[in-house]
């Protein structure tokens, strides 16, 4: 089916919709498990599918790197190539390189950098990361773009969005001279960029939205901004953004960052937050974070979380996942990574429902309050 977004109801700000792409469906909103090399780190696709995932998020700039995006191509594309027959959508690697900032050089052609692998130079032009994407097979792809650091002065906030702009057009101008990857359709997302300044953001906006894009995402937050600021900031994106697409808060972040995006009107997210704390034996619970090493659990032999219905709560306790840790036992970043990413995709689902029954602001306040009564 050719890509499309319905928007089935509004309640106090959380929309409820769903996605539609040729290789499946998206529930909104959404989280998107991180695979930033075409595998999220200890589970299987199949896993992925036990607790729930509608489409990862693979990463253009690493898999440039290794395998090579020809190698992708010919494994039949990433989702034939990781055994994953959903959607996918790739970053187009703009916030990596914003975080090699040593090894890298920008211009309005595109960005040089260094590879943190071998330190093998590149040059990532705004068409070239299209070429990259379509070559990858991404269901979604996310223009080149670039991101400035919090805090910045204005007028380098100002630079980046006009040459987040300058590529925005060229990368759009790109796909149009691209064949679809064996028939199925590969869409174009913009990012909206101008750091926490109000004007920067709307002229963004207003700049990317005369594009036309399928849909589209607010970069450049959670780069250590305040929560008040990314949230307002976020809030102020959305008011002005096209009703009817898809609007994509990129790499956010803890559950209470989620829940507040959605209550701004954001419809997908993405994040290494679940995946990274649960490497290093921190869990989400309904009732907030639990770090599985502390000494409190040795002898702890309940669930996680007891109001967790995934299947590491329902067999295994804190005590055993604590001496997993403690003896270095890969098992056990395994086991809480599944319960982390089946914790967040719930919580999407829960909140999918109470907007479905227009109770989202109730669901709001009993989540606050569950973890005020920890």
């Amino acid at each position: 089916m050719p890509f499309s977004f319905e928007l089935f109801n509004v309640d106090h700000g959380a929309r409820l919709g769903h996605i539609e792409t040729d290789h499946g469906g998206i529930d909104t909103p959404a989280f998107m498990p991180v695979g930033t090399l075409g595998t999220v780190k200890s589970l299987s696709p199949r896993d992925l599918c036990e607790i729930g995932a509608d489409i990862i998020l693979a990463n253009t700039y690493h898999l440039h790197l290794r395998p090579g995006e020809d190698v992708v191509a010919r494994g039949g594309g990433i989702q034939q190539f990781m055994s994953w027959n959903k959607p996918v959508l790739t970053d187009s690697g703009g916030y990596q390189v914003f975080s090699l900032a040593d090894l890298n050089r920008i211009s309005d052609e595109g960005v040089e950098f260094q590879s943190h692998i071998d330190g093998s130079k590149h040059l990532f032009t705004p068409e070239r990361v299209v070429d990259i994407q379509l070559d990858i097979g991404a269901d979604i792809m996310m223009v080149l773009d670039q991101c400035v650091e919090y805090p910045c002065d204005k007028e380098k906030a100002r630079d980046a969005i006009e040459r987040t702009s300058l590529w925005a057009q060229k990368s759009k101008d790109r796909i149009r001279y691209r064949t679809k990857r064996d028939g199925y359709q590969q869409v174009l997302f913009g990012i909206v960029q101008g750091s926490v300044f109000p004007d920067l953001r709307k002229r963004s906006v207003e700049e990317l939205t005369a594009l036309d894009f399928p849909g589209y995402a607010i970069g450049g937050l959670s780069v250590g901004e305040p929560k008040n600021e990314m949230f307002d900031t976020t809030e102020l994106v959305t008011e002005i953004l096209p009703i009817d697409k898809p609007r994509y808060l990129m790499g956010v972040g803890f559950p209470e960052d989620i829940v507040e995006g959605i209550a701004r009107g954001v419809d997908m997210f993405d994040c290494v937050m679940p995946t990274r704390n649960a490497r290093n034996g921190t869990v989400f619970t309904s009732r907030g974070k639990v770090v599985l090493k502390n000494a409190v659990n040795k002898v702890d032999f309940g669930p996680i979380d007891p109001e967790c219905g995934c299947d590491v709560c329902k067999n295994y306790s804190r005590a055993y996942l604590r001496h997993l840790f403690m003896a270095g036992e890969l098992l056990g970043p395994r086991l809480a990574t599944y319960h982390n990413l089946y914790f967040y995709l719930h919580l999407l689902a829960e909140i999918r429902q109470s907007i479905k029954e227009n109770s989202f602001l109730r669901w709001r306040k009993e989540f606050y309050n569950r973890r005020e009564s920890k």
